[in-house]
């Protein structure tokens, strides 16, 4: 059994992890930290896991954590990075689902979070956690970036068509999510009667997706060493229900001769978490709730240059936990299925 440590755990995607890993046949749950409930059951807070999970919060402590095999950060941005350093000294796999790890640059990280990195050494280090893009990196890396929500449905919407070097000009990404993604704390923005009927645009201007997106786009392989050296436009929206991505990408694809709904089928053929729709399909963010796929749809209206592609996945699962639990399995030598094969929740 591999023994799992969470930092974190009250919160939204602390809470997904505890799900999955109350049935995860090959993983036992150790300890979970939250200082504010320390002492307090996880069934306490969360009464879905009565009888599932029989362990209480308690107060973070590096030498407690050490004692696992590996350790997941559900904590807000700027935590994990604090801690890593030691865990890995002793010998500890980390899958961190903040943000400290995901950009490769401390000069790019500081300027969307505002602080300096803790231990910029082990930037090149961390392996990007998107195991379409680096799953032979992940099998033996110590520490996984996982990655964020709207970049997982990006990248996966867009890494058939820059393998093949097919884009050109301007990406643009028409993004929205789910107020889930807000987190758990309270705040005005994500009460009931603040997002319900309502639909706005944010982070028109920059969003911290926007360089991870960036990234992951530049080191996407390429046919023919063609990179993609366009503009790239990233618009968030927050719409009114709980869980869900909806990612919807236009790129400029001139070449005509290429048979785009082939080209998706065969890139993620072999793909266990995503689903390449029939030609014509609109995907809807229900049919991936609560699971761990990404569900792809691939147009070119009118037949014109510019292509549609249309990715959904539930953003506490592919975009955060299931993702994590995902990377964790590559990571200890598991069935990379394992405690991940339920299907969506519908309705």
């Amino acid at each position: 059994m591999v023994k799992v440590g969470i930092v974190g755990g009250t919160g939204y995607t602390g809470a997904e992890l505890l799900r999955l890993l109350a049935v995860h046949p090959d993983v036992s749950v150790e300890v979970i930290t939250s200082r504010k409930e320390a002492g307090r059951p996880v069934s306490d807070l969360y009464p879905g896991l009565r009888g599932k999970m029989d362990i209480a919060y308690s107060v973070p402590d590096d030498e407690v954590l050490a004692q696992c095999d590996l350790v997941f950060f559900a904590t807000p941005n700027g935590i994990a990075m604090k801690s890593v350093p030691t865990l890995l000294e002793k010998g500890v796999k980390v899958v961190d689902l903040a943000a400290d790890f995901r950009l490769s640059d401390p000069t790019v990280w500081k300027q969307w979070y505002g602080v300096d990195h803790a231990c910029p050494e082990l930037l090149d280090e961390a392996v990007y956690g998107l195991p379409e893009m680096n799953r032979e990196q992940i099998k033996s890396a110590r520490l996984v970036a996982n990655p964020g929500c709207y970049p997982t449905a990006t990248q996966l919407a867009l890494l058939p068509l820059v393998e093949a070097g097919l884009v050109d000009d301007t990406i643009i990404v028409d993004a929205k999510s789910g107020v889930s993604g807000a987190g758990r704390e309270a705040k005005t923005g994500s009460l009931l009667c603040e997002a319900s009927e309502s639909f706005k645009a944010y982070g028109v201007a920059g969003h911290r997706h926007l360089p991870e997106i960036k990234q992951g786009v530049a080191r996407m392989p390429s046919s023919g060493d063609k990179v993609f050296s366009g503009e790239l436009v990233f618009t968030p929206h927050l719409t009114p229900m709980i869980r869900g991505i909806h990612s919807t990408v236009y790129a400029t694809v001139k070449d005509h001769s290429v048979d785009l709904q082939k080209l998706f089928e065969d890139k993620f053929a072999d793909e266990p978490f995503v689903d390449v729709m029939p030609e014509g399909s609109h995907p809807e963010t229900r049919s991936a709730k609560a699971s761990n796929v990404c569900r792809i749809a691939v147009h070119r209206p009118q037949g014109g240059d510019t292509v549609v592609i249309l990715s959904v996945i539930d953003n506490l699962m592919k975009g955060a936990a299931g993702q994590a639990v995902q990377n964790m399995n590559i990571m200890c030598g598991l069935d990379e299925l394992a405690g991940l094969e339920a299907p969506a929740l519908m309705p």
